[in-house]
């Protein structure tokens, strides 16, 4: 497919730049395969990407988020503390004018955390298994035309 060529359930005319998308890794988390392969996977995609990097803090996602005046921040995170620094980037990015940024998460997040997690302003959660495709769909349905 053609960076030109249109994408399924996506006018590309609705949109005059590539969706930008942090995906970011916060916390003690070590593990960074999986942001990688999506990172790569959505710039294959025609997003444009910026990894952060391992061990960020919140205040460096919202920061580098705001800095790349990116669309979307995509946090990984694998270690367990998904309830409570989520909101907090959630929280982060509204105390810094940039409440419009869809927030997604990946990893492993049990079931039973979702909902709140939801409530606190997550707006999509994908799991192990999900597809590049899948994730690419959501974002380009749901980040607002520019």
């Amino acid at each position: 497919m053609t960076a030109a060529s249109p994408r399924v359930g996506w006018n590309v005319a609705e949109r005059s730049t590539p969706i930008r998308v942090l995906i970011a890794k916060v916390g003690l988390d070590g593990h960074d395969r999986g942001a990688k392969v999506l990172a790569r996977g959505l710039r294959d995609e025609g997003f444009e990407v910026i990894y952060s990097g391992l061990r960020r803090t919140i205040d460096d996602v919202v920061s580098a988020a705001i800095e790349e005046d990116v669309d979307v921040v995509g946090c990984s995170i694998l270690s367990g503390a998904h309830a409570t620094l989520l909101p907090k980037l959630v929280a982060g990015l509204r105390a810094a004018g940039a409440g419009n940024v869809v927030v997604v998460a990946g990893g492993i997040i049990p079931e039973a955390d979702r909902p709140s997690l939801h409530e606190a302003g997550i707006k999509a959660i994908f799991g192990p298994g999900t597809t590049i495709g899948e994730v690419a769909a959501f974002l380009r349905a749901n980040v607002s035309a520019a």
